[in-house]
């Protein structure tokens, strides 16, 4: 299969209740729950295609993304209880909150897709590599996990709290430590890299505008960062203990995102690189070459069980915030608020997993599976890009309009924090209207109206329709003080 550029990692759904914080935390804890929320293989193979060079491709992003988003999501989080909701709410404009709590959800509906065609290409090493480029075969997997995953989280299973966590260390510790020590054994004993390592290949070969898409796509390999940002008054110090957990954060986030993209480059040539199945062609190339082809099937056993859990774990999260939202301001209609027996918001699941549904045919009517994870990756990107242009423009006017109210954490430079998040976040917005460099065959102008398409109905037309056609009856939850009710969130 052909490999075409792709963002390295699609952006995960973020519980939208948060548990209650404890009493004390040390920084040294905050930087590894931050590091478990934002840290996946999955991005791997994508950026194994550049070698040497996802170093530098990792590194500007943290830098002009990563750290603005954690240290403005610390200083709401630590004034504004409630999520994104509350902080956007506050800062400009209830309509505004919903668009960004909207966007949270509807990201998921191109995340599912993307996360599942990762696990049926991963099934394929077990059963047939060859299905790993099967379209049919990925959408049929897509269909049959996803409708699972909607029964099982319908009812309610309480067991599943926890998955998230062992999922950290079944999928991405243990498999990724175990492969980046096969690849330096591989290189110890004097076998050549299939990338150069040398310090010409430190940057990325410039072939234009499109060259842009590597670095303005990983910005969303660190999506997440402001799930822990809550935590922040639970340090003794957060002023110097907060900057210190991001950064240790950061450096641990960075380490599980390149060494096994480059142990990945140390054995499969990037022309033979599947954007899904690369794990699993490290792993088999690996292992075949220690003779121990018996463990292929034991990691794709391991990276399969870490997403389907991190799947069942996050499938009702952003959903039900949502739901809270709508029941409380009249958003959504009623029936997408019916609560099931077991109180679980099974009609929005529903609705959610027939157009789920629809978008794995694509897989099954567009011959290059790699070609359509691309699309439904960065349509993921764009539309979760929207909430943090409106979390930092409310970051920078609750500064200006509300300098007095208690933050536990204030961002020196805030301005300046926020503008350099602004602008990486609007340059990764436009760059993604490019079509990458490796993507050929197609029509650019087709595919830039099909990211357009995308993003437009998903991320603006569809919450907008909600908001117009919205009736007083739709508010079916009467709650003393919903999320933003101040004078400062009330502005329509």
């Amino acid at each position: 299969m052909s490999s075409i550029d792709t963002p390295a990692e699609v952006p995960r759904p973020r519980a939208a209740v948060q548990t209650a914080a404890p009493s004390t935390m040390t920084w040294v804890t905050l930087a590894l729950m931050t590091t478990a929320s934002v840290a996946s293989l999955r991005a791997a193979p994508t950026m194994a295609v550049y070698g040497l060079a996802c170093v530098f491709l990792y590194l500007v992003p943290a830098i002009v993304f990563l750290l603005p988003t954690a240290l403005v999501s610390a200083e709401l989080a630590s004034g504004w209880s409630g999520g994104v909701y509350r902080w956007v709410a506050e800062g400009l404009s209830k309509p505004l909150g919903f668009l960004a709590v909207w966007c949270q959800f509807a990201m998921t509906i191109f995340y599912y897709p993307s996360l599942l065609a990762f696990v049926a290409s991963t099934i394929a090493y077990v059963i047939d590599p060859s299905l790993a480029s099967n379209g049919v075969y990925t959408a049929i997997v897509i269909m049959v996990l996803y409708w699972t995953g909607v029964w099982v989280s319908s009812r309610g299973t309480k067991a599943l709290a926890g998955l998230s966590s062992w999922g950290l260390i079944i999928g991405t510790l243990v498999p990724g430590t175990i492969l980046v020590v096969l690849g330096m054994v591989f290189l110890g004993q004097g076998n050549p890299s299939a990338a150069p390592m040398d310090a010409g290949h430190l940057l990325p070969e410039w072939t234009g505008l499109a060259s842009l898409v590597l670095i303005v796509n990983n910005f969303l390999s660190y999506s997440g960062m402001e799930m822990n940002a809550v935590h922040v008054s639970s340090l003794k110090n957060p002023a110097k203990e907060y900057p210190k957990s991001m950064f240790l954060a950061m450096g641990l986030v960075l380490l599980i995102f390149i060494l096994p993209a480059l142990a990945i480059s140390w054995v499969v040539p990037a022309d033979q690189l599947s954007l899904t199945a690369g794990v699993m062609q490290a792993f088999d190339a690996f292992f075949s070459y220690f003779d121990v082809g018996w463990m292929t099937p034991i990691a794709a056993v391991m990276l399969i069980s870490a997403s389907l859990a991190g799947m069942l774990t996050w499938l009702a999260g952003p959903s039900k915030g949502l739901l809270e939202i709508s029941r409380q301001e009249g958003y959504l209609p009623p029936f997408l608020q019916k609560l099931n027996k077991f109180g679980i918001q099974q009609n929005i699941l529903v609705t959610q997993g027939i157009v789920t549904s629809a978008i794995a045919l694509m897989y099954a009517l567009i011959p290059n599976v790699s070609s359509v994870y691309w699309i439904f990756s960065t349509i993921t990107t764009q539309v979760y890009l929207i909430v943090y242009l409106l979390m930092f423009a409310a970051a920078m006017r609750l500064r200006k309009t509300r300098p007095d109210h208690p933050r536990g954490y204030r961002v020196p430079a805030l301005g300046l924090v926020c503008t350099v998040g602004l602008l990486a976040s609007l340059a990764a917005l436009a760059i993604g209207f490019v079509p990458p460099s490796q993507f050929g065959g197609g029509s650019v102008w087709s595919y830039v109206l099909f990211i357009a398409c995308g993003l437009l109905v998903l991320g603006f037309l569809i919450p907008w329709l909600f908001l117009r056609f919205r009736k007083p009856d739709w508010r079916t939850a009467t709650a003393t003080a919903a999320p933003g009710a101040s004078s400062e969130g009330d502005r329509a």
